[in-house]
């Protein structure tokens, strides 16, 4: 822009800072129960939060609680991911389990788990029988849910999962992303650091 190069400016150099920091959207879906939270094209937040912390996991468990996602400690967490998501579907479940939690997961995903050695019980469609995933999430059995969709019919198919679950105010994710860092996050929601933005920005230039 200034049709000088970098190298050629003082102080021009990439500042890599000691620590983490996360920015996290914050969604209005409790208050609008009808908006999909499925990630998309269209902007659908009303502000955003960042949380920092020594490493990515208590960055990532701040910048939840900031933005109003409670992040759960047990219970039964529901798996559905789309078929090139298995194998990773497969170390979440690792990892969820070895927190204490739980599992449930649609016929494909389970079998993916369950193959690989983990307890996981098998929970139906919303097509293929009750009682399915929605009238387990009525009867709140689901403490988080993690559903991947891929292709306009599974994500018309999931629309009804994902509605009930913003009604419940369930912990909810659409990539395996979320949910895989959730579990970093999980073993930070007791250890609360503050700082201040002045000091983590002497301490970034030091």
């Amino acid at each position: 822009m200034t049709g000088r190069k970098l190298k050629s400016m003082d102080n021009a150099v990439e500042i890599v800072p000691p620590y983490f920091s996360v920015k996290e959207a914050v969604f209005p879906f409790t208050k609008f129960p009808e908006a999909d939270p499925i990630l998309g094209p269209e902007m659908k937040s009303t502000g955003e939060v960042m949380g920092t912390g020594r490493t990515f996991g208590e960055a990532y468990a701040k910048a939840q609680s900031g933005s109003g996602v409670t992040l759960p400690r047990s219970g039964l967490v529901l798996i559905s991911v789309r078929e090139r998501d298995k194998p990773g579907a497969v170390t979440l479940a690792r990892k969820l389990i070895e927190h204490g939690f739980e599992l449930a997961a649609t016929d494909g995903t389970a079998k993916a788990i369950t193959d690989a050695g983990y307890a996981c019980k098998r929970a139906n469609k919303v097509r293929e029988g009750r009682p399915h995933i929605v009238d387990m999430i009525k009867n709140d059995e689901f403490v988080m849910i993690v559903n991947t969709t891929e292709g306009k019919t599974a994500i018309k198919e999931s629309n009804s999962i994902r509605r009930e679950a913003v009604h419940k105010r369930i912990t909810y994710y659409t990539t395996l992303a979320g949910a895989l860092a959730t579990c970093e996050a999980l073993d930070h929601l007791d250890s609360v650091e503050v700082n201040k933005l002045q000091d983590l920005h002497k301490e970034a230039r030091s």
